[in-house]
């Protein structure tokens, strides 16, 4: 990939791609690995900071490119927070593209023509679902027999043996591994596949309709998709964190004395978790990151845990702590249902629409509803967030979850200066 410049603004940033393995991709304008080129740019112009962005699903390329255009460039017009890094400031911006744009809404709105004499075309959307999936003969056969029920009746809400059996049949071509307690791996925690439980889950999530993993197209029989697509972007997120990822960051930081920041949203911070603890989550970067800010996390409240409730473990990126040396910062929003309500629709098959005045932590719940909890020894630090002029008093070693209800209306609505200023005030903690 090339060099991106912001338009009106004439700032530059890197962006690298990799495939759903976790590996870089190679079709770049550049030739090879982009990877190469900004190593090379790293070691040559010797920047003081590096700030890696990570987005979360929904992004295709041209996604990609507009979310990084606006964050980093909200960033860019804080001129004050520039300036406050020192006179000696070089950074270098660097946005990761990988695949996570989930079978849902997007796909079934150009797919469908329901109401008129056209109807839907069925075709297409197993092409879709195949492509989606993987594009391996194991996943079309079951999606055959469950795009054919679901043209039969659309409505449906009470599946068909046959088309039970074709969701267990897709979840084993694809390698599902959904099932385990809140203790485990991002793509591991969370309730087994059940198809029909999904129908429920899915129609108690209406709320979250324009949030891309439950469409306005309330369709039982592929409910089922949908879980299943919102298990395969979490997998990838680690997949991509743990391998391509951790070993970039690696090589920069063997190449670089430069500080580096990470920032992601949504399932952009499993990616950024999942680059601090690498292989297994067991493998420490060369040196600490100075900082790292998850932003409306789609990932367990509980994922950073000394011991998760009702279990004997830690949260699976407890250990990765240990590699930041400044501050954790997490942002919150009641205003993001696809976290307050997508999230654990998907990953548990509940509902927790009124999480914000739960009296207890639920099992399964979002950081991006929550905060991180659970970690007694760095007791994270509840606290609004503040517009550009205020000042966090952060300090190294210490978690914060800020609520920024205030400035945040929606899962995406992370672009204005308030976030910006906050990603900022982390990066400036010596």
């Amino acid at each position: 990939m090339p060099f991106e410049t912001i338009p009106t603004l004439g700032v530059q940033y890197a962006l690298i791609s990799f495939d759903p393995d976790g590996h870089e991709r190679t079709d770049d304008t550049e030739g090879g690995v982009f990877s190469r080129r900004l190593i090379e740019k790293v070691a040559s112009d010797k920047p003081s900071h590096v700030f890696l962005f990570s987005h979360g699903w929904k992004g295709d390329f041209p996604a990609a490119l507009d979310q990084y255009n606006r964050w980093i460039g909200a960033m860019a017009k804080l001129d004050a927070d520039s300036k406050a890094m020192g006179a000696d400031f070089r950074p270098l911006f660097i946005g990761l593209h990988w695949p996570s744009q989930p079978w849902g809404e997007e796909t079934m709105a150009s797919q469908t023509s329901f109401g008129t004499s056209e109807g839907p075309d069925i075709n297409s959307m197993i092409e879709d679902a195949v492509q989606h999936f993987g594009g391996k003969d194991a996943v079309r056969a079951p999606l055959q027999v469950i795009f054919r029920a679901f043209e039969e009746n659309p409505a449906a809400t009470q599946l068909p043996d046959e088309v039970v059996a074709a969701y267990h049949d897709l979840a084993a071509a694809i390698g599902f591994s959904a099932g385990s307690g809140a203790d485990a791996a991002p793509d591991e925690e969370g309730a087994p596949l059940d198809p029909q439980k999904a129908v429920r889950a899915e129609r108690n999530a209406s709320i979250a309709s324009s949030f891309g993993i439950f469409g306005t197209i309330k369709n039982g029989i592929l409910a089922g998709l949908r879980q299943t697509s919102f298990w395969l972007m979490k997998h990838r997120a680690r997949t991509v964190g743990e391998q391509g990822m951790h070993q970039f960051i690696s090589e920069i930081q063997q190449t670089s004395d430069a500080q580096v920041h990470l920032m992601g949203h949504s399932f952009g911070c499993i990616v950024v978790s999942s680059t601090l603890g690498g292989p297994g989550g067991n493998n420490h970067l060369p040196k600490p990151v100075s900082s790292m800010v998850l932003v409306q996390g789609a990932l367990s409240l509980w994922s950073y845990a000394n011991q998760v409730p009702d279990s004997s473990k830690p949260g699976y990126f407890r250990n990765v702590l240990a590699g930041v040396s400044g501050p954790v910062v997490t942002t919150q929003s009641t205003n993001d249902a696809a976290v307050g309500i997508a999230y654990p629709a998907a990953v548990a098959l509940v509902d927790e629409a009124d999480f914000a005045a739960a009296p207890t932590l639920p099992k399964f719940g979002g950081v991006g509803s929550f905060g991180i909890q659970g970690t007694s020894l760095l007791a994270p630090e509840p606290k609004l967030m503040l517009d550009e002029h205020g000042s966090y008093g952060f300090q190294p070693g210490h978690i914060y979850n800020l609520d920024g209800s205030q400035f945040i209306p929606g899962h995406s609505g992370i672009d204005g200066p308030q976030v910006a200023h906050a990603i900022w005030q982390a990066a400036a903690v010596k």
